[in-house]
């Protein structure tokens, strides 16, 4: 059995700082009762989600609608980067704007064909986490898309979405100094290690471990302030 674990150095100076990460969090893989350094040994990064601990019943009530919302609305986000993929590499290959503006607008219709129902039952709250994981997956917010691929991207998401629902679609996934979507990136990580969700990895760069880490200690501060 291999596992990744990470462990906080709190007033000592590590022989090798290199293995210390910005928080002073270490990491070390158990091989077999065998402790090795993260550095030393290359394989596929696991990672340890520990038990989630709510501050009081409102907090974790808050958590479970969230994560219905995300599980809800995450399948969109990644067809959505899928489709821009294929249309990225179609468009490459295409030399007549007239051609390309005929093969953005079949996969526009193509898109609606697949979830255009299912858009129109979101909610408010439900089409910008829908935005936020839009940016998660492919590196853009929804504004730029639809700067970019007006004829297609416009029609399909801003009448689907923005119109019905007047959300913004500026909005960026932000999980480093926004709280909410830490929570989100958290729910995403749990819904992928049980295999609830099909995993694709994130266009921006960010480290879970970091995150997790910077937000455990900011509530842990927030507590200690106010006994």
């Amino acid at each position: 059995m291999i596992a990744l674990w990470q462990t906080k150095v709190r007033g000592q100076n590590p022989r090798d700082t290199s293995k210390v990460d910005t928080s002073g969090y270490v990491q070390y893989y158990i091989v077999k009762g065998d402790t090795i350094l993260h550095d030393a040994i290359d394989l596929d990064e696991v990672i340890i989600l520990g038990k989630l601990n709510f501050k009081d019943k409102l907090a974790r009530r808050r958590y479970l609608i969230l994560r219905r919302k995300t599980r809800k609305v995450y399948p969109y986000a990644k067809l959505a980067s899928e489709r821009l993929t294929t249309l990225n590499e179609r468009l490459e290959k295409i030399d007549s704007k007239r051609e390309k503006k005929k093969y953005i607008k079949m996969l526009q219709k193509y898109m609606e064909g697949e979830f255009t129902a299912q858009l129109k039952k979101l909610t408010r709250t439900e089409g910008q986490i829908l935005v936020k994981l839009v940016h998660r997956q492919t590196g853009k917010t929804m504004f730029k898309l639809i700067k970019e691929y007006r004829s297609g991207w416009r029609a399909f998401w801003y009448n689907n979405t923005a119109r019905l629902f007047k959300i913004s679609l500026k909005e960026e996934y932000n999980p480093i100094d926004v709280e909410e979507d830490y929570w989100i990136e958290d729910i995403l990580q749990r819904s992928f290690q049980a295999n609830i969700l099909e995993e694709q990895k994130s266009a921006l760069n960010f480290s879970f471990y970091d995150l997790r880490n910077k937000w455990t200690d900011s509530t842990e501060a927030t507590s200690s302030r106010n006994k």
